[in-house]
C-alpha cells in the first residue's frame, strides 16, 4: 500500500492551496484518513482527520480555514487550505488507517509535501 501526496507549493499569506493524497495497492478497507504537519524543529501535529462516515475533526489552529474531505471511490483524501498564514508553513503528511488484503490493519504515511506561506 502506498500514499502519494500532491498539491503543495509556495503561496502568499491569505492565499489557498489544495492537497491531495491517493492510496493505492492491496487495499481492503480504509478507516480514518488524516493530515499531519511538521514545521522545522517541531513535532508532527494533527491538522485534520475524517472518518469513513465522512465526519471531520480539526485542530483549533485551522478551524474555519481548512476543510478535509474524501472520495472513497478513489481512495483519496483532500485538504482545502484557505486564508493561509505564515505559521501554516510546514511539511504536510497524509496518514491513513488501512486494512491491506493479507496484511491486517496498520497506519500508512505519505512522503510529505512542502507548503510554504510567505508574508
Amino acid at each position: 500500500v502506498q500514499l502519494v501526496e500532491s498539491g503543495g507549493g509556495l503561496v502568499q499569506a491569505g492565499g489557498s492551496l489544495r492537497l491531495s493524497c491517493a492510496a493505492s495497492g492491496s487495499i481492503g478497507t480504509i478507516d480514518v484518513m488524516a493530515w499531519f504537519r511538521q514545521a522545522p524543529g517541531k513535532q508532527r501535529d494533527l491538522v485534520a482527520q475524517i472518518g469513513s462516515n465522512g465526519r471531520p475533526n480539526y485542530a483549533n489552529s485551522v478551524k474555519g480555514r481548512f476543510a478535509i474531505s474524501r472520495d472513497n471511490a478513489k481512495n483519496t483524501v483532500y485538504l482545502q487550505m484557505n486564508s493561509l498564514k505564515p505559521e501554516d508553513t510546514a511539511v504536510y503528511y497524509c496518514n491513513a488507517n488501512i486494512w491491506a488484503t493479507g496484511g491486517g490493519w496498520r497506519d500508512y504515511w505519505g512522503q510529505g509535501t512542502q507548503v510554504t506561506v510567505s508574508s
